[in-house]
């Protein structure tokens, strides 16, 4: 092969085509050998940075005496964080309950380990790493997950990814000029030929010629390029047909969409029937009375929601009080929400429901309770408390296989002394407000989430609202509200913006709203966000 010739055989386009693709392809096949090994360099990487990072805690828990408090206990695991590494965590009691979180707040959370088994999540961008230690492994009867610093990972990951894309752009290179050196007396020149011949052949047969001398009948090849011109015909029919077929796929597919888009609108309709349906199952005007306030907040993540408030009248005077939140969202969670509301409402014995009279069974009224230790409760408080009790049993027994629970706090009010009796099953806490604003007083759990499991014991808990106190309640779409980066409004920000007195109960709620907002920005809402608050005016 002449220098001439060598340098002439690039320009062919068949031939630049064969050559950038031999090039893409041992590109790809470079690529695919290669990820395998990038990832098992990641896990290696990572799996370095958990052995040094359990051995730390390990030698923080042997320095921790054996029966240390919560507090010691979170002491010392504060210690373990520093700048190049730890940079935070978080300490939990087996039962969920968090001890204390310092520094950043790692993105896995306890209720990742209870549900996916999850014990390491890397963030998106790689920069942190999340790693869960076990009991076993703290010697303790705790969870503690850290947050770690994973930027030095990323770095050791780009420098080898570096070298291997040199090696790859190296091989690629010399696979393709190669591959140009060979093919001209290989592929592309029986090709062109062959080209030829079609021409050659075309024309006799348009001209109605003899066959003329063909470079393809002079040369015997036992490979597919010798099955090429008997497979032209056969090959043009086919692609014939599979035009007619395709062209009969887009029509059928074009009439697929208008049925999509006709169900699509249905299911719309349906749905919007469904939103209308739940508004109307909250409370249309909160209920008012002489000397208190109430205001509510009600904003859905999807069209349907599982959170719920409700305000309503109970025997003797006293007043009722829900706020909810059913696991799940969509339709599924609404249904259940519709469920917990309506129980909870006959089971403590309402006596009307928008002017229409109510009755209860008087066997729930008239049965024992034994879940009450505290003598000073108020008997009719106790029995319509005592809703939260069934309820769990109904829905546990009933609806046990669909695993759809809620948490739930239940307050009974006597509007004339301030006195409240309450049971929050599994619920974040209410706080009460002071008239000069901060939190007086933290309603915490009395008891787990309603319908998990029956014949649970719920504690029912007693306090009392002063003159100018708000009574706040809310759902975990507030504080777990996040931005589009995935940080979170926080339980912090809320107790921040309850140190101003508020003069109303609406203005508090507005306040928070706006606040929880402005936080957001455009980002989409991923819970639903519900308020509820009673404010004692005299």
């Amino acid at each position: 092969m002449s220098l001439k010739e060598l340098f002439r055989f690039p320009a062919s386009r068949l031939s630049r085509r064969i050559a950038f693709w031999v090039f893409i392809s041992v590109i790809v096949i470079e690529t695919l050998i290669f990820i395998p090994s990038y990832r098992s360099r990641e896990k290696e990487l990572l799996s370095q940075l958990k052995e040094i990072s359990l051995a730390r805690v390990a030698l923080t828990m042997k320095i921790a005496k054996p029966d240390a408090s919560d507090s010691e206990l979170f002491q010392h695991v504060k210690m373990l964080q520093d700048d190049k590494m730890v940079v935070g965590g978080a300490l939990y009691r087996l039962d969920g309950k968090k001890v204390g979180a310092f520094g950043k707040m790692p993105d896995l959370r306890i209720e990742n380990l209870k549900t996916a088994g999850m014990t390491f999540l890397l963030n998106r961008d790689g920069s942190y790493y999340d790693i869960a230690c076990s009991p076993a492994e703290l010697q303790r009867d705790y969870r503690l997950i850290l947050r770690h610093d994973s930027s030095s990972v990323k770095q050791r990951l780009l420098a080898f990814f570096l070298r291997i894309a040199g090696l790859v752009v190296i091989i690629s290179t010399v696979v393709t000029v190669g591959t140009w050196l060979t093919l001209r007396w290989i592929v592309v020149n029986p090709i062109l030929n062959l080209r030829h011949d079609l021409v050659r052949a075309g024309e006799s047969l348009s001209n109605d010629n003899q066959t003329p001398d063909l470079y393809s009948a002079e040369v015997q090849r036992h490979d597919e390029l010798g099955e090429v011109i008997g497979a032209f015909r056969q090959m043009y029919r086919q692609i014939s047909d599979a035009i007619n077929e395709q062209k009969k796929a887009e029509e059928a597919l074009r009439k697929s969409f208008k049925q999509v888009e006709s169900y699509s609108r249905v299911l719309d309709n349906e749905l919007e029937k469904g939103r209308r349906m739940q508004i109307n199952f909250l409370p249309d005007k909160l209920l008012q009375m002489p000397g208190w306030e109430t205001a509510a907040f009600f904003k859905p993540a999807r069209q349907v929601a599982g959170d719920f408030y409700d305000i309503f009248q109970l025997p003797g005077g006293s007043i009722g009080f829900v706020i909810a939140d059913v696991c799940d969202k969509g339709v599924g969670a609404a249904l259940f929400m519709a469920l917990f509301r309506s129980l909870i409402r006959v089971f403590s014995g309402q006596t009307s429901l928008d002017g229409l009279p109510l009755t209860c069974s008087q066997s729930f009224l008239d049965e024992p309770t034994r879940f009450a230790d505290n003598p000073s409760l108020d008997q009719t408080h106790i029995t319509a408390l005592k809703a939260v009790n069934l309820t769990n049993n109904y829905i546990a027994l009933n609806h046990g296989d669909l695993a759809m629970f809620a948490t739930l706090f239940f307050g009974i009010l006597d509007p004339d002394s301030g006195s409240l009796s309450y049971i929050n099953g599994g619920h974040e806490p209410l706080f009460i407000v002071g008239s000069e604003g901060g939190v007086k007083e933290h309603l915490s759990h009395t008891g787990p989430a309603v319908g998990i499991e029956p014949d649970i014991k719920f504690k029912i808990q007693q306090t009392h609202m002063a003159s100018g106190d708000i009574l706040l309640g809310y759902t975990d779409g507030v504080i777990e509200a996040d931005t589009s980066d995935g940080t979170f409004f926080t339980m912090k920000r809320l107790v921040s913006i309850l140190e101003t007195p508020a003069s109303t109960a609406t203005e508090l709620l507005d306040r928070i709203a706006n606040s929880v907002q402005a936080h957001v920005g455009g980002a989409d809402q991923f819970d639903d966000i519900t308020m509820l608050a009673v404010r004692r005016i005299s």
